[in-house]
């Protein structure tokens, strides 16, 4: 690997693997196909125009990369929270709350539909800008922020519902 890519691996890589995990819910599987992007991103990386990021560019790659797994494997890793038992945390009750939460939000997340879901995920896991994601579906930067918040709207609604019954 040549120094100008190995610095963008070490750039980019963190932020990618958090990307692709969220996506994956399987630590292995996001390791590999960091792997696989990372892999596809050097030997094409030529063919880079920065018509946008260079993260962008990295994201659709993984996100394509995970869709080529998905269709090649029919059955789905397992979520990581069914593989890992949690760490004792300092605050049992303030830790255990946070965890609910959050595994309700995730698994609400996954019944969300495209592209609200990929959206979401865009901007909270890999932190893109809307022009970025935007330019990932060959959309606006306003179409990008406003499939966000509709997508944080249904989640919100379906939080509120789940916790009505």
């Amino acid at each position: 690997m040549d120094k100008d890519f190995a610095l963008i691996y070490e750039t980019y890589k963190t932020d990618l693997y958090r990307f692709i995990l969220s996506m994956t819910q399987n630590e292995d599987l996001a390791l590999d196909i960091l792997q696989d992007t990372m892999l596809k991103a050097a030997e094409s990386l030529g063919k880079f125009r920065g018509e946008c990021t260079l993260k962008t560019y990295l994201c659709t790659i993984a996100r394509n990369e995970y869709r080529s797994y998905l269709k090649a494997n029919r059955n789905p890793p397992l979520p990581l929270h069914e593989l890992e038992e949690p760490a004792a945390p300092d605050d049992v009750a303030q830790q255990a709350e946070d965890h609910d939460l959050s595994m309700r939000i995730h698994c609400l997340l996954h019944r969300l539909d495209e592209p609200y879901k990929e959206v979401f995920q865009l901007r909270v896991f890999a932190e893109l800008r809307f022009a970025e994601i935007g330019k990932i579906f060959g959309k606006t930067e306003n179409w990008a922020g406003v499939t966000f918040f509709r997508a944080k709207k249904k989640l919100l609604a379906m939080l509120e519902e789940e916790d009505a019954k």
